[in-house]
């Protein structure tokens, strides 16, 4: 058997995090190790390894536009919707993928560079 993710075991309420959200799909927190004011990770609970594989599942549309609506809903929440964020998620080790567990950044709060 693998190991849990950290995001696994922070769903499994195994280790603390700050929640912005969460339903039965998704779970929004703040990233621990923010590269912008603001910083959030929106991760799927069910363990995607990436976005390629969650896009295999013929559920796994659905699941991405409930992701992405939820992280627009709070970029308007937290006042940044209007100057700009950027979303982004990375996939495998050569994309920067350091968890493998699909997650999906919000950063914003910032000018942010491509």
């Amino acid at each position: 058997m693998s190991e849990k993710s950290i995001f696994s075991r922070i769903i499994d309420r195994e280790l603390p995090a700050d929640i912005l959200f969460e339903n039965e799909s998704i779970i929004v927190i703040r990233n621990i190790a923010p590269h912008a004011p603001i910083h959030l990770l929106g991760i799927t609970k069910q363990p995607y390894q990436s976005i390629h594989s969650l896009l295999q599942d013929p559920n796994g549309k659905d699941l991405l536009w409930q992701l992405m609506q939820c992280l627009s809903n709070l970029a308007i929440e937290l006042g940044i919707a209007e100057s700009g964020y950027k979303l982004t998620t990375n996939v495998g080790v050569d994309g920067g993928q350091s968890v493998s567990h699909l997650h999906v950044h919000l950063l914003g709060g910032m000018q942010l560079q491509e």
